[in-house]
Parts: structure tokens; C-alpha cells; sequence
């Protein structure tokens, strides 16, 4: 009987970044209740929008590298920028403080990108 060695599972950009941009929306969760707690909540709340809206882009960007010089298919290109869209939503929502829906839409964006990170696998 022969032993198959497997090769360590290695992670493409595209991967990294959508756990990054999950990890950063679950992240504004956490301050936003922090933003209905406590005094600094506002300030994270903040600072955490603007890294929620750099990982949206950045997975923007690794969806056309993985599409282009990889090959692959454009299909999450659309994904990603339809995420950036909803993050620039998302950000509106926020500075116009209407909590009706901005809440909301922050549950949808976390649930579609776990969505999209569970079929990256």
C-alpha cells in the first residue's frame, strides 16, 4: 500500500481578501454596538467603515488579478464590485444616519460575503 502525500492548502489573493473584507464587516458589528455604548464607539465605528470600504476595493482588485493574468472566470468580479457597491451604500446610510436600513444592510453584506468565502474554498 502506497502513502499520497498532500500538498499543504494554499490560499489565492482572492481567498485572503474576502476573508479580510468578512472579518472587517463582522469587525463593524462588534463597533457598532460599541457606537451604542459607549463615547470611543463613534470613532471605530468610523475609522472601521473606512477599512471595511478599503478591503471592499481590495477585493475588487483581486477578483480581476484572478480573472485575467490567472485565467479564471470574471463571475467574481461582479460580486466583488456589487459588494463595493453596497459598501458605498452602506457608507451614505451611515453619514445620513438612517439606522433602518444601514443596520440591515450590514447583516446582508456580512451574510453575503461569508457566502462568498464559504464558496472560495
Amino acid at each position: 500500500m502506497t502513502t499520497q502525500a498532500t500538498a499543504p492548502h494554499r490560499f489565492s489573493f482572492l481567498q485572503v481578501a474576502i476573508a479580510l473584507q468578512t472579518l472587517t464587516v463582522f469587525v463593524q458589528a462588534i463597533s457598532a454596538g460599541l457606537l451604542l455604548t459607549s463615547h470611543y464607539g463613534e470613532t471605530i465605528h468610523g475609522v472601521g467603515a473606512r477599512v471595511v470600504y478599503g478591503a471592499s476595493m481590495l477585493y475588487v482588485l483581486a477578483a480581476v488579478l484572478a480573472w485575467k493574468p490567472g485565467g479564471g472566470s470574471p463571475r467574481p468580479i461582479g460580486h466583488a464590485t456589487g459588494f463595493l457597491v453596497l459598501a458605498s451604500v452602506q457608507v451614505v446610510l451611515g453619514i445620513a444616519h438612517v439606522p433602518s436600513v444601514h443596520l440591515p444592510l450590514g447583516v446582508l453584506m456580512f451574510g453575503l460575503s461569508l457566502v462568498a468565502l464559504v464558496r472560495r474554498r
